[in-house]
């Protein structure tokens, strides 16, 4: 990987932590593992990528910021802002099928469903006042699920915090009738 900063392969910025780099391998991996049908070279990349960032993070080495497509300057005179990812979001107590269930019931408050992947991803165009493109992805986690946030903004268009977005997911979840889910 010589060359090769390993925390932009893994999408994320050279201050991230051990934490972060770990999910960002586990994330990835949901679609580049051979066992879900991905690319057995993409998932070695990916781990060699997390191995080699965990070993700076180990040693302290500084790492010096790479422009990034989703860090780059805003184009004069437009609203235009980066991608925002919460990885994860938040966790819900039920199998993946049910969360993908609730969280299509959800989205019909917040917005409007663009493209679903059943049970795994989620791309919602959000109502006002948010008002952000939104993709939701779902992860098995030992009998619940984890879903993980990534927005951007629609043209034209200031981004909410990612948190306001995180918590009107969350509020619309703890609304719904659970017990009518499957």
């Amino acid at each position: 990987m010589t060359g090769t900063d390993p925390f932009r392969l893994l999408g994320l910025s050279p201050g991230a932590s051990a934490d972060d780099v770990r999910r960002a391998r586990r994330d990835l991996a949901k679609d580049a593992h051979p066992d879900v049908g991905g690319d057995a070279n993409q998932m070695r990349s990916i781990n060699d990528a997390a191995a080699a960032a965990l070993k700076l993070i180990a040693e302290g080495v500084p790492v010096s910021p790479e422009p990034r497509s989703d860090d780059a300057a805003a184009p004069s005179g437009s609203n235009w802002e980066p991608t925002r990812r919460d990885m994860p979001s938040f966790t819900v107590e039920a199998l993946p099928v049910d969360t993908f269930e609730a969280l299509l019931l959800a989205a019909a408050a917040l917005g409007e469903v663009e493209d679903d992947d059943p049970p795994y991803g989620l791309d919602v165009l959000m109502s006002a006042p948010l008002g952000c493109w939104c993709h939701l992805s779902v992860v098995p986690d030992a009998g619940a699920s984890t879903v993980s946030i990534a927005v951007a903004p629609e043209p034209e268009s200031v981004l909410p915090p990612i948190e306001r977005v995180r918590d009107a997911w969350i509020t619309e979840l703890n609304s719904l009738d659970w017990s009518t889910l499957h």
